[in-house]
């Protein structure tokens, strides 16, 4: 295969002299992708400032269609099937993985005449010549005009939330992911023939000095990825943060655990235990080693299976990499009790690659530092909860499933502005479902109210 992911720019595609290999997890080069510099990135910002933003049931319908197209469609000479293996091939998504995730930016993308409606305030109306404007009303309206988007390659889901952004009215340029620039390509394809003009929606890859221009250059923006990127960009109110989402289990003592052990044990592993959805972290009031120990019989059963394998649940890393993240686990376990994972996290495959294993540590109590940290692969931490410790032990997290029947324990995690979505009862911590929030709406970053009153014509 020779695949070429060029930049998509205002004037179509753009294949620049410096450009890099795309190596499938065998070592085998697949393809290459163009690495724009910063003069171009500028060129292109410029023009896209420049460019009409089609009227909104325009923008609409082709948001729609598009989903067609990148779902079912051939895009770029790759069908739906092609492109799934590539993109498993390549970045050690399950294909299953992939799939679901497809299917689930196409559910976005349709429900994006909904999403905008859900998003804007019951005050609002959003359109200057609504009948409301006559006298007197807020007008939800952009507070900039171009987004950008430094994408995230761990599944093609990330590319589920940009989008929005086109469905309220703002020009996008997206920085794709070295390891998975598929999905961004072939989406960004998908939208322009569907009708979004080139010079409103952009692929721009780059090296990190243009990815920092483009975020320097845009009026907001949306970045993926660790600890390092929240650190950097964090105190920048243009820019919001995706980074570890550390999301958590809490299992009060009223509540039986053991007939949802596969519940808690599918938002470790969901998605390859790579979103920032699954739980990296299981509190239980009471003792909780048997919880552990039953979640790691759980985990213990997934098997190791190629990316590409219709059944494969857990990622496939270089063998290099998945070794470097072993030894980091050992580095950041310490003398947490190992019930998973404890002698090695690494099983090589014959055909190249190495499959991530699960691992579940048991720590002491709910202060234990470990409760914070998160890796890619379904990793968890075990701990015990007790009601003195109130939230503490439960704050910064994307996601908090909490299997309790105590209201005024309730009442504290809704109102603990730490904890971004609270899911209560046999919930896991990675549903989803479009039109609910995933870390608010993106329309509360890039949107406000204008007041307004106008005189009859």
């Amino acid at each position: 295969m020779d695949l070429r992911i060029d930049a998509l720019g205002p004037a179509g595609a753009y294949r620049s002299r410096e450009r890099l290999p795309l190596t499938a997890l065998s070592g085998a080069v697949v393809g290459e992708i163009s690495q724009v510099p910063p003069l171009y990135v500028r060129r292109t910002l410029t023009a896209m400032r420049a460019a009409t933003v089609l009227p909104v049931p325009e923008r609409l319908t082709a948001l729609e269609q598009a989903a067609e197209l990148f779902l079912h469609g051939t895009v770029a000479g790759l069908d739906p099937d092609e492109y799934a293996r590539l993109v498993s091939t390549v970045s050690g998504v399950p294909l299953a993985v992939v799939r679901q995730s497809v299917r689930w930016v196409a559910d976005v993308l349709r429900a994006q005449r909904e999403t905008r409606t859900l998003a804007m305030p019951l005050g609002a109306v959003d359109g200057w010549d609504a009948e409301r404007t006559l006298t007197g009303s807020a007008v939800w309206t952009r507070r900039g005009d171009l987004f950008a988007v430094h994408a995230a390659g761990n599944t093609p889901a990330v590319h589920s939330l940009w989008p929005e952004a086109l469905a309220l009215g703002y020009k996008v340029a997206v920085r794709p992911s070295t390891r998975e620039p598929f999905t961004p390509f072939r989406l960004i394809t998908a939208l322009r023939e569907a009708g979004f003009p080139p010079d409103t929606v952009t692929l721009l890859p780059t090296d990190y000095a243009a990815a920092d221009v483009i975020i320097a250059e845009s009026d907001y923006a949306i970045v993926y990825g660790g600890q390092d990127v929240v650190d950097k960009y964090g105190r920048n109110p243009r820019v919001l943060t995706q980074g570890p989402g550390r999301s958590k289990i809490l299992i009060t003592a009223e509540v039986d655990w053991r007939p949802r052990v596969e519940l808690i044990a599918g938002s470790v592993s969901h998605l390859g235990g790579t979103a920032c959805t699954c739980a990296t972290a299981v509190l239980v009031e009471g003792d909780p080693e048997p919880v552990a120990a039953a979640l790691a019989d759980a985990l213990a059963a997934i098997p190791s299976l190629p990316a590409d394998h219709p059944d494969a649940v857990l990622t496939v890393q270089p063998v290099e990499s998945a070794r470097a993240m072993d030894r980091y686990l050992h580095e950041v376990a310490g003398d947490a009790r190992a019930l998973l994972g404890g002698g090695t996290i690494v099983d090589e495959l014959p055909a190249g690659g190495a499959v991530l294993r699960p691992a579940v540590h048991l720590v002491p109590d709910g202060a234990d530092p470990r409760l914070g940290v998160e890796l890619g692969f379904p990793c968890v931490w075990v701990g015990r909860w007790r009601p003195e410790d109130g939230v503490g032990p439960l704050r910064n997290s994307l996601v908090l499933t909490a299997m309790t029947t105590r209201r005024e324990l309730i009442e504290l995690l809704l109102d603990e502005p730490t904890v971004t979505n609270l899911y209560l009862g046999d919930n896991p911590t990675t549903w989803l479902r479009p039109g609910v929030p995933h870390d608010g709406y993106l329309g509360e970053h890039l949107m406000r109210s204008k007041g307004m009153i106008r005189t009859p014509r």
